[in-house]
């Protein structure tokens, strides 16, 4: 079956979203537990919100759910590893995070360019103002886990 670009475009937005939830959760350990503890109640609601955009993709979009990457998701976790020997592990996993919002910004605004049907519109919309916030977080998180050195270091860069 092939899929119109409504279709395409709400199943990208249903695999970044999945990819970000499965990132996090095979991250877990690797988090100090004041960053777990911070980001969890995001990834919780971001949860809730993907399974009700599934059930609703099923039935006004007709798109069925498809199986999860594991090839792809198995390079991200060890790639995100390899990076930790050279840096910050937190640093890291933050970067990793934020890219993947930017994914999950730029799949949302792709559906937002096709009429959705009404009872679509309130869970996307969801999704985008949980993002944002997941965002704002991130780089919260991210301002507190560099080290002094690096933080002056960039905001002398900053002034020249």
């Amino acid at each position: 079956m092939f899929l119109d670009n409504r279709q395409v475009a709400m199943d990208s937005l249903l695999e970044a979203l999945a990819d970000s939830i499965d990132y996090f959760q095979d991250n877990l350990e690797r988090l100090r537990p004041s960053l777990r503890d911070s980001l969890e109640p995001h990834f919780e609601a971001r949860k809730k919100s993907m399974r009700r955009l599934q059930t609703l993709a099923r039935r006004y979009l007709d798109l069925l759910p498809r199986d999860a990457d594991v090839e792809r998701d198995d390079y991200m976790w060890l790639w995100s590893r390899l990076k930790s020997f050279v840096g910050n592990d937190s640093q890291v996993l933050i970067n990793e995070l934020l890219e993947q919002e930017r994914v999950l910004m730029q799949a949302l605004s792709t559906l937002f360019t096709h009429p959705l049907p009404n009872a679509i519109e309130p869970v996307i919309e969801e999704v985008w103002k949980g993002c944002r916030s997941l965002i704002r977080e991130l780089y919260q998180l991210q301002k507190e886990t560099t080290p002094k050195k690096a933080q002056q270091r960039q905001s002398r860069t900053r002034r020249r």
